[in-house]
């Protein structure tokens, strides 16, 4: 049986650390179709340093998806993203923009000088 070597990361204290390869096995063994398959995963990021926020959800219970993510956007609003897939009704989504949006204060230009005397 031959084996892979995947890079894991984990998230501490809001700085990615990548862990060296993990031996996984493959092949040598059949793996089956599983006809109801089911996860679930959620993770965040705040990252103070490089202003990096969001966070992700997700559950799969045999052919239905639903899950969330959010991002906090450069504009000091928080894009938030609802979605649903099945087989039925395909993958439909909502998205929300929450809280108001900060703009930078831009101060006039003076000087210089236009046109004829």
């Amino acid at each position: 049986a031959g084996y892979a070597a995947p890079a894991a990361h984990a998230v501490t204290g809001g700085h990615a650390i990548a862990a060296g390869p993990v031996a996984v096995p493959v092949g040598g063994g059949h793996h089956g179709h599983d006809a109801h398959p089911k996860y679930q995963f959620n993770y965040g990021v705040a990252d103070g340093l490089t202003g990096d926020h969001k966070t992700q959800s997700e559950v799969r219970d045999g052919g239905h998806v639903k899950g969330s993510y959010s991002v906090a956007e450069p504009d000091g609003t928080l894009r938030v993203v609802e979605y649903a897939a099945d087989d039925v009704n395909g993958f439909n989504a909502v998205v929300k923009k929450i809280g108001p949006q900060i703009h930078p204060h831009h101060a006039p230009v003076y000087g210089g000088h236009h046109g004829h005397y």
